[in-house]
């Protein structure tokens, strides 16, 4: 705001993943508080808003070329919690 007193500002909730995810985000405690529509940003929408369009998905294409790689690594770590 110092070197831009117009710039925009949008204050709002985000919620970087939708663990409901094909269905809508539904879990928010604060419905009536604030407006859902306007306020709240979730997974592809919340991403989207802050890279532009289309940066939700090259995250989940990151997540998944990462998860492929290091696949082996991952389930040599998590194999000594089997019990």
């Amino acid at each position: 705001m110092a070197t831009n007193p117009d710039a925009n500002v949008e204050t709002l909730i985000a919620i970087p993943y939708n663990p409901y995810e094909p269905q809508p985000y539904n879990r928010w405690t604060m419905r009536g508080m604030i407006d859902l529509n306007k306020e709240l940003k979730v997974a592809a929408e919340f991403w989207d808003f802050l890279g532009g369009e289309g940066t939700y998905n090259d995250l989940l294409d990151c997540f998944e070329r990462v998860g492929i790689e290091l696949r082996p690594e991952i389930d040599q770590y998590f194999s000594r919690f089997k019990g």
